[in-house]
């Protein structure tokens, strides 16, 4: 049986105020961490922090632990996909990570999913074609989706499909054996000609299951939910096609966020703001922090860094932690040859964020007397 497939729903809005908020700002978020993710460099020390993590996971495993060994010896671009076909840590460890947005582990692994894409890239497929996918699902999924015809879902994961029906029947199982959940086939239409980042291949000759006639789809790739049916066997068949980037209600959201990330390669700095904009404040201070570790001292990105950091520890109410990166960035631009204008502009964002913490310390102390 497939594994659970996770996605995003974008509902129709007119109210582009709240289009990165709640659902539908799951659905934009998730597309912007991708398109950062894929211009992200990596680097040896990434790579080591991956392969460590993997060796404590599977410590006791052998056979993985020997996986993991060939792994890192023979490893190559070109067995990106190879590899994710494998029963292995690796497709084990991405895919938990994918489906359990665990950003620091999709971080780590960002580089083979480049190589994923390039491959996908290169052997796209040329042809229009029908792929299927079974599933389980529980009845209130099923419901959601019912609820959701006409919308468009974004999947969170790598979409494994097989163009061969009967393969997916095959993995979809007897009822009997699951009387609790709904049996679920996807049927879904893809045309090579609205790819422009999301490609698609039949992966068969690069898989290590050949015979599975496998067509997977890049990770994000986002589907127009047409139908949903009951055949005559009491399985459901949702009726799904692949969608243009941007084609859904939110592109012009989508495109003005991706041109704020620049159109070349992407930074630390980059990803920390992807994070930040989610409110995933504490990931994104990790983040910037690692990005000026990475830094020399006169590197006048600390300035965006330093400015950045009190910005995010003032959305956290953290005043003081505020001052001390203001402080930072004030020393910093002592000793860099600004304009009278910007020095005065940094002491008095400093002095306002001491304002802050004298006044939020002063509050918590009248909040402990008087209870």
């Amino acid at each position: 049986m497939e594994e659970p497939l996770w996605i995003n729903i974008l509902f129709a809005t007119s109210d582009t105020g709240k289009s990165t908020t709640g659902i539908n700002g799951q659905f934009v978020f998730s597309q912007l961490l991708i398109d950062c993710l894929l211009r992200l460099q990596s680097n040896e020390m990434d790579k080591k922090e991956l392969i460590s993590y993997c060796e404590k996971e599977y410590e006791n495993n052998r056979t993985e632990l020997a996986n993991l060994r060939e792994f890192e010896k023979n490893y190559s671009p070109d067995k990106a996909l190879w590899w994710y076909t494998c029963d292995s840590f690796f497709y084990k460890t991405l895919n938990a990570a994918l489906r359990k947005q665990n950003f620091h582990m999709i971080f780590l692994y960002r580089s083979f999913i480049s190589d994923m894409h390039r491959q996908l890239q290169h052997y796209q497929s040329k042809c229009s074609i029908r792929v299927y996918r079974s599933q389980l699902m529980s009845s209130d999924e099923l419901d959601y989706l019912q609820k959701s015809i006409g919308q468009f879902v974004s999947v969170n994961s790598f979409l494994s499909t097989s163009s061969q029906r009967q393969i997916a029947d095959f993995y979809m199982g007897d009822r009997a054996q699951h009387m609790n959940l709904e049996r679920v086939l996807f049927e879904i239409d893809a045309d090579p000609k609205v790819v422009t980042t999301k490609p698609f291949a039949d992966i068969s000759m690069l898989s290590k299951f050949a015979d599975e006639s496998e067509v997977l789809f890049m990770l994000g790739s986002i589907f127009r939910l047409n139908s949903i049916n009951r055949d005559d066997n009491q399985i459901w068949i949702i009726g799904m096609s692949l969608s243009r980037d941007d084609e859904h209600s939110l592109k012009q959201v989508l495109r003005a966020m991706k041109k704020q990330n620049g159109t070349g390669e992407t930074s630390l700095c980059t990803f920390g703001k992807v994070l930040w904009k989610m409110g995933k404040f504490d990931l994104a201070k990790k983040y910037y922090i690692r990005w000026v570790s990475e830094l020399s001292n006169s590197n006048p990105s600390l300035l965006t860094a330093y400015e950045d950091l009190a910005d995010i520890a003032s959305q956290q109410n953290d005043y003081e932690e505020s001052v001390q990166w203001r402080q930072k960035l004030a020393n910093l631009k002592e000793r860099m040859p600004l304009s009278k204008c910007q020095k005065i502009q940094t002491i008095k964002s400093t002095y306002h964020d001491e304002l802050k913490a004298i006044l939020f310390s002063v509050n918590t102390i009248s909040h402990f007397i008087r209870y």
